[in-house]
């Protein structure tokens, strides 16, 4: 080596804070990343971050997430947990000088999301939004298109994401994960939408929210259609459900003025297969995969989740900005409340929005 050459970058020690499928994938994705370190887990249910581990290959796990922030030589978190649990752990580790990578929806509140944003900023680590969406090789090619001018001006896109209801029981408990279907998924579609478009500002919201299926599990809506209206004029249209049966979909489309594009994210690098007994991996998520599904190959990949983790590893390792922040988080958040408050008054509702509200679904349940 030259000796004016820099001397390569030391290895991001990392932690995982849940131990459930969220996390899973996290592992797989860093596992496959050669410039992490994956060191520890934490789970308090007992019993599952000793299973984590020996299934990861990880050397050490704690029931206690604050004895994995005390570990000197993990630098960065990443956090799959339940929403109502995402300020304090992040607290947490800005406290222990850890950046922290959050999985979505950022928390449960605007109050919540300044708490965290500011913790992190003070103790100068990063705050990094973990929407995989952005990161989609599929969805980045398509994104690309519409940077180089190829569809010309953008007019109207479209994002659907689609299965049988969530696979974990805090997403049907409203007072831990803030909302149903539109806080799960519609999160996914908002930062797609400010992600494609280079983030202008929202200038309008309307939202139209039902529970037709999952009434005795929720108070939650388990269909959402979402209607965003951007500054620069484009139309943004998402459609959300937990109602579908058969296994995922998550679909986008980009409409501009000269021309169209569209992605399917799963069923494009599928198998066709029918089974009497279902398959494992899909079921955690989606639900029943027994009769014709389309099993995906790669799936962590082709969702972007490799990409992802390798991006905030890079962030810290080289201190660089992250493609998506906490402040991303905070404004998906912003939309979500203001949809909330649309489905209730069945008016489109006009950003900047402000709201106390504890969590999102206060304004559609009239809490």
């Amino acid at each position: 080596m030259p000796a004016h050459s820099a001397k390569a970058a030391a290895p991001v020690g990392v932690g995982i804070i849940g131990s459930q499928f969220i996390s899973g994938i996290h592992a797989e994705a860093l596992r496959a990343c050669s410039q992490a370190q994956l060191l520890g887990v934490a789970s308090p249910t007992p019993g599952h971050a000793a299973q984590f581990s020996e299934r990861h290959g990880i050397a050490r796990h704690y029931t206690d997430y604050h004895a994995l922030l005390a570990d000197a030589a993990i630098a960065m978190v990443v956090v799959g947990v339940p929403n109502d649990l995402h300020c304090a752990i992040t607290l947490a580790a800005a406290a222990a000088g850890k950046h922290v990578v959050m999985e979505k929806p950022l928390c449960l509140n605007l109050a919540e999301a300044d708490q965290m944003i500011g913790a992190c900023q003070r103790a100068k680590v990063k705050l990094m939004y973990a929407e995989e969406l952005c990161f989609a090789p599929k969805y980045v090619r398509l994104k690309a298109l519409l940077d180089e001018g190829a569809l010309g001006a953008p007019t109207l896109l479209k994002q659907s994401e689609k299965h049988d209801g969530p696979h974990a029981a805090h997403f049907w408990d409203v007072n831990r994960s803030g909302g149903g279907v539109l806080m799960d998924m519609g999160c996914h579609a908002i930062e797609f939408f400010r992600w494609m478009l280079n983030r202008p500002p929202v200038k309008s919201v309307y939202a139209q929210l039902n529970t037709s299926v999952h009434q005795g599990k929720t108070r939650g809506e388990d269909n959402a259609l979402l209607i965003l209206e951007f500054a620069n004029g484009t139309i943004a249209l998402a459609e959300e459900s937990w109602t579908k049966l058969g296994g995922m979909d998550d679909r986008a489309e980009v409409h501009g003025s000269k021309g169209v594009a569209y992605a399917d994210l799963l069923h494009g690098n599928a198998l066709e297969a029918y089974s009497s007994a279902g398959y494992g991996y899909a079921v955690e998520k989606a639900g029943s995969t027994a009769g014709w599904s389309f099993p995906i190959y790669e799936e962590a990949w082709n969702y972007g989740f490799h990409a992802e983790m390798a991006h905030f590893v890079d962030c810290v390792q080289h201190n660089r900005p992250p493609l998506v922040s906490g402040a991303d988080g905070r404004a998906v958040l912003e939309v979500l409340f203001a949809a909330y408050e649309s489905a209730r008054t069945g008016r489109k509702v006009s950003l900047p929005f402000v709201s106390e509200a504890a969590k999102p679904i206060d304004h559609w349940l009239g809490v």
